[in-house]
């Protein structure tokens, strides 16, 4: 048995799913416009830098959920899926998780956005593995809290996180003949690196360096 692990913005998505949710909240009247687009854009600079500081980031994406009821926040996601996640799921990509799939392989999506965003996204890509950050919910209310729990699934965390999921189920590398992990991004060097197979995805110019200086394969998932 393999083990095949995908990130998920920007790599199976043409796009970002957090921006992509922010937009759909902005055009709702949810956030303000302003605001937010200033904030990811700051975000966005310090992530290209690998300087992002995961916590405050998670602080502002996760504070929206705290603020609405879950029954709503679903049915807003069911529209946020048709109108901005669907036509940025490529056939390429798609086609991808299916082969993985095809061969038997343990296939999971490892992501830094949240769990709630990022869930149903998997599910239509049909893995039913998800390892994304995962925000807290109050017991008592059934909302989320605005805060994340546990390790974020986001530089050295995703291995922490990916380790944890293995153990849960009696694996560890070991157990897999190869391991591959496709992703576009240099925060993710550290995965790529414990895995035998990485594979850069339509990569930013730091992963496209390091990839092709180590001899990683470097795909994209786009349309030609």
């Amino acid at each position: 048995m393999n083990l095949a692990l995908f990130d998920l913005d920007n790599t199976l998505l043409a796009g970002d799913s957090d921006f992509e949710w922010a937009q759909f909240l902005i055009s709702r009247g949810v956030v303000d416009r302003e605001v937010q687009e200033a904030k990811n854009i700051e975000f966005y600079e310090h992530y290209k830098a690998g300087t992002l500081d995961i916590y405050a980031f998670l602080e502002f994406q996760l504070a929206p959920l705290a603020r609405h009821p879950r029954s709503e926040l679903d049915a807003w996601h069911r529209e946020y899926m048709a109108k901005h996640i669907r036509p940025i799921m490529t056939p390429q990509a798609r086609t991808k998780v299916l082969e993985h799939l095809a061969d038997g392989d343990l296939c999971a999506i490892v992501t830094a956005t949240n769990s709630f965003v990022t869930g149903p996204i998997a599910r239509e890509f049909g893995i039913s593995n998800l390892i994304g950050t995962i925000p807290a919910v109050d017991v008592a209310s059934g909302r989320f809290s605005g805060q994340p729990t546990g390790t974020p699934s986001f530089q050295g965390g995703k291995i922490t996180r990916v380790e944890a999921w293995l153990e849960s189920q009696g694996l560890w590398w070991g157990s897999f003949e190869k391991s591959y992990f496709y992703s576009d991004s240099h925060n993710d060097l550290p995965l790529m690196e414990k895995v035998s197979h990485p594979v850069a995805v339509d990569p930013d110019d730091k992963l496209r360096a390091h990839a092709t200086a180590a001899g990683w394969p470097v795909i994209s998932l786009r349309p030609a």
